[in-house]
């Protein structure tokens, strides 16, 4: 009957998903209330796992709690505090340097470049060989008659847990809209009606549907879009290199960067009046051993730059495991279902087709009650990796009529039908991924660190925009509007920004730190890419 080969069990209880269909479409499941919610998370949820963490011994955030694999990196050895390097001599010379080339660092050299500044951008892959590229559901924005950015903010508030530092997240849903209208005329393919309407849906946690989509190729569409603008206007983009440390002035401005090819290992100056880190995520570090949906490069390289030069962290302790990455086949294992696929009426059932979680719940609701259902006894179902749980796919088809999933989720037909299963006609098995850095560098409202001056940060490299916890559709979201206000705050500025000296002491003086405090670390940090061998990383 299936292409995929499916174990016994894995049969029968595909069996029973089929069987309770007509049951779970006249009787949706409940949504949990708050203290239930709490009660799930506390128990499940893995930012709760105390062993999990340790306290930073240096820096803004000594005594602050974070995963270990993040400490280790934080509290690493400097790639540059053996090397001898010509400051005087620098390589580049710019107005403004962009660390990242994923959508929040093309859209903050866009506006940059709009100002007159002159933009370089260095990425450690290629332009767009970002998280951004992999985002699927969509880009939320209260651009409907029914909608509002103040109902778009209670929602992403309260779905943070109410710890999104204000002024970010006003930021964020009062310039949602206009968002949307530039990326729509820089020529993002928006799914439309016939009558030129933008299509929303819903996603978790959201009170509208506000979810703008191209598809479920969405990131894909808004990176092609942004990288040929930047590529178009003559920006440079120094591929395949990566910043391993910021370098400030005299003054304790930051004022440039060290570059390394990932080729050939050879060191450049970059000298800047401004400087942008939008370096993105940490999936790539595998925290607690959770396999991710991350592209190749998210090894947290932002966090671990900015915190050297002295930058603060904001809920760095906590990270968004995504409820339905993919559990079978062992192939794409980790990789994303997108949330649209439960807005579209998937719903999430145990093995014996049960539904036990009201399916667009916010995502740390989700996932910890996912992790809860594998750990009771049976109900979750054994493969090749570990366990999950059934997204019964077909109820999209079932409800919208034939051809939904074909038409509104494409990406992910292909990418299951590959190894041999329908998402049209036999459920997929899922689990939580590691998907989102929740915390990030504490920046103000104009984008700038609140400890380093000139130093801007943009994108998930970002702490405090959506508090403890995003909801979809935030954060190609967030990369649009904070990557163009980092552009615009730095055009404000660099015209009158005088570099002084410029300077490594500060790492010289965070290894002190290091050494007072009883560490002498030997791994190299930024990591820079994640190591899948026994062969000392890079």
């Amino acid at each position: 009957m299936y292409d995929y080969n499916y174990t016994n069990e894995q049969l029968e209880s595909i069996k029973k998903v089929e069987e309770s269909r007509q049951e779970r479409l006249s009787s949706l499941f409940a949504r949990m209330s708050a203290e239930e919610k709490q009660t799930v998370l506390k128990e499940n949820h893995p930012d709760y796992i105390e062993s999990a963490y340790e306290e930073l011994k240096v820096g803004q955030n000594k005594g602050g709690k974070v995963l270990h694999e993040l400490a280790d990196l934080l509290q690493g050895k400097s790639r540059v505090l053996d090397m001898d390097i010509d400051l005087t001599k620098p390589d580049y010379d710019v107005d403004v340097l962009v660390i990242g080339g994923g959508g929040a660092g093309s859209s903050c050299a866009i506006e940059a470049d709009n100002a007159g500044a002159k933009v370089m951008m260095v990425t450690k892959l290629r332009i767009g060989d970002a998280n951004t590229m992999m985002a699927e559901g969509g880009i939320q924005a209260a651009d409907k008659p029914n909608d509002s950015p103040a109902t778009h903010y209670l929602d992403a508030f309260g779905g943070g847990h109410f710890a999104a530092k204000h002024e970010l997240l006003y930021k964020l849903v009062t310039e949602a809209p206009d968002a949307i209208r530039w990326l729509n005329d820089l020529g993002v393919m928006f799914d439309k009606d016939a009558d030129g309407t933008m299509i929303t849906t819903h996603g978790g946690g959201t009170s509208r549907k506000r979810m703008h989509a191209c598809k479920d190729y969405s990131g894909a569409e808004i990176m092609r879009t942004l990288r040929d603008e930047v590529l178009n206007r003559g920006i440079p983009v120094v591929d395949f290199t990566s910043a391993i440390e910021i370098i400030k002035d005299t003054e304790g401005k930051a004022c440039g960067a060290v570059l390394m090819n990932m080729e050939t290992k050879d060191i450049y100056v970059a000298k800047a009046k401004t400087v942008v880190i939008a370096t993105g995520g940490a999936g790539r570090l595998h925290y607690q051993g959770f396999p991710t949906s991350n592209h190749y490069g998210a090894t947290a390289d932002g966090l671990v730059l900015g915190y050297r030069a002295g930058a603060k962290l904001l809920y760095a302790d906590t990270l968004q495991y995504h409820p339905t990455g993919v559990a079978e086949p062992t192939q794409i294992f980790g990789a994303l279902v997108t949330e649209k696929v439960r807005s579209l009426g998937a719903q999430l059932v145990n093995k014996d087709g049960k539904a036990f979680v009201y399916s667009l719940e916010t995502r740390d609701v989700t996932a910890s009650s996912i992790i809860r259902e594998c750990k009771k006894r049976d109900n979750g179902i054994k493969t090749t990796d570990g366990e999950g749980v059934w997204l019964d796919t077909p109820m999209i088809d079932i409800i919208h009529g034939e051809g939904t999933i074909e038409k509104r989720i494409p990406a992910m037909l292909r990418m299951f039908i590959k190894y041999g299963i329908d998402i049209r006609k036999e459920p997929i098995l899922v689990y939580p991924t590691l998907h989102y850095q929740n915390g990030g560098l504490d920046i103000s409202a104009d984008g700038m660190s609140t400890t380093v001056p000139n130093l801007f940060v943009a994108g998930e490299a970002v702490g405090g925009i959506h508090g403890r916890n995003r909801l979809m559709g935030n954060s190609l979201l967030d990369i649009i509007v904070f990557g163009r206000n980092a552009g615009k705050s730095v055009g404000k500025i660099y015209k009158d920004v005088v570099v002084k000296e410029m300077t490594l002491d500060h790492v010289k003086e965070f290894d002190a730190e290091l050494k007072k405090a009883g560490l002498n670390p030997t791994k190299l940090s930024p990591q820079l890419l994640p190591n899948y061998t026994k062969q000392p990383a890079i």
